[in-house]
């Protein structure tokens, strides 16, 4: 059994980011990922400037935006009928990146820090301790970060993972982008859910769609037909698409990071933020030393106060996609709340 200081279950920019903290600090780290990297994942591909100040204190803010990206100039919402509303944001506000180019350099830089880097490999027993089984092979650490996930395997094994309702799913895929798209991220309400697209070239773009299952085929339907997107595509799928808090996200030098710890709405193109940060906090409260699990606590919470509202009216907005669409009606007359809102999100305020 090869021992190490620190073990961190998922690449992701939770887990990467907290593997490249306790490295950069002198840890013996461990990083496991269940798939191959490089790989895609369900997500909008969005970057606002909330996580600039992470990626400069890694020392990665030029090496991403030298990745191949796309700066946004508007956020239009479409309704199920009648005319977009557009706002244009600042210059460099928000940017487009695929999470695959985004989730291998933030690996890359966890490895040039000293962390040990092994993916394709699945995580299927744990014993407190912490040793965990994977791939035949049991590993020791007094240390583990669950980054793993809604559906985190190591939160369920250690009972901390609460069972979720199949509320709605997530479907998304990267498409060939119509010339008129234009460098925007437009947000679509249908009668059974809501999507996005967001451009990651001159030739493509993501787009996500959200719907309950039974409603899922007709949304995509819908939008197949709009962007001309043809039965070669392959899309990807995330359920459930929201869930309750973890129990406790911090308890016998366990930590839960990212999604394995608290899923947002993904309409407000935030979570990439909060993922990042919960592993730079987790990794920051190890190294203040004592009481880190209250430290870790206190600052998670700390990282929503203000902010959480966003996600509620997000989730209200893709809950009741006609009410929303009606609503749109409304802000043509009276754009201002629905503009404060876009700078919130995007962090223009």
């Amino acid at each position: 059994m090869r021992d190490y200081d620190a073990i961190v279950v998922g690449a992701g920019p939770a887990g990467s980011v907290c593997a490249a903290r306790l490295a950069g600090s002198g840890r013996r780290v461990l990083l496991l990922e269940k798939s191959r990297f490089p790989r895609d994942k369900v997500c909008g591909d969005c970057l606002n400037p909330s996580v600039w100040p992470i990626l400069d204190r890694l020392g990665l803010g030029a090496r991403l935006r030298a990745l191949p990206h796309v700066a946004v100039s508007e956020v239009s919402y479409h309704g199920i009928a009648g005319r977009p509303l557009i706002f244009p944001i600042a210059a460099g506000a928000e940017i487009v990146v695929k999470r695959r180019d985004l989730d291998a350099l933030l690996v890359q830089r966890a490895v040039e820090l000293g962390a040990e880097f092994r993916d394709n490999i699945a995580v299927t027993r744990l014993t407190p301790g912490w040793t965990v089984e994977a791939n035949g092979e049991r590993i020791g650490a007094p240390l583990l970060f669950a980054a793993d996930g809604r559906n985190s395997t190591v939160a369920r094994f250690a009972g901390r993972l609460p069972v979720s309702k199949r509320e709605r799913t997530a479907i998304q895929c990267h498409c060939p982008r119509p010339s008129w798209h234009g460098n925007a991220v437009r947000m679509l309400f249908y009668r059974e859910g809501y999507g996005g697209t967001a451009p990651v070239s001159a030739e493509e773009m993501n787009l996500c769609l959200v719907a309950r299952p039974g409603d899922l085929a007709r949304v995509r339907q819908r939008a197949e037909r709009e962007f001309g997107i043809g039965g070669a595509t392959e899309w990807r799928t995330i359920a459930p698409l929201a869930r309750r808090d973890a129990r406790d996200i911090a308890g016998d030098n366990l930590f839960l990071l990212g999604d394995a710890a608290r899923v947002v709405e993904p309409f407000t193109g935030e979570g990439i933020y909060y993922a990042m940060r919960s592993g730079e906090l987790a990794a920051d409260a190890v190294a203040g030393g004592a009481d880190s699990e209250a430290a870790y606590r206190r600052a998670h919470r700390e990282m929503y106060r203000g902010r959480l509202w966003v996600n509620r009216v997000a989730r209200l907005a893709g809950l009741h996609p006609r009410v929303t669409s009606m609503a749109l009606r409304t802000f043509r007359i009276w754009p201002a709340p629905l503009g404060a809102l876009t700078a919130k999100v995007v962090g223009q305020t």
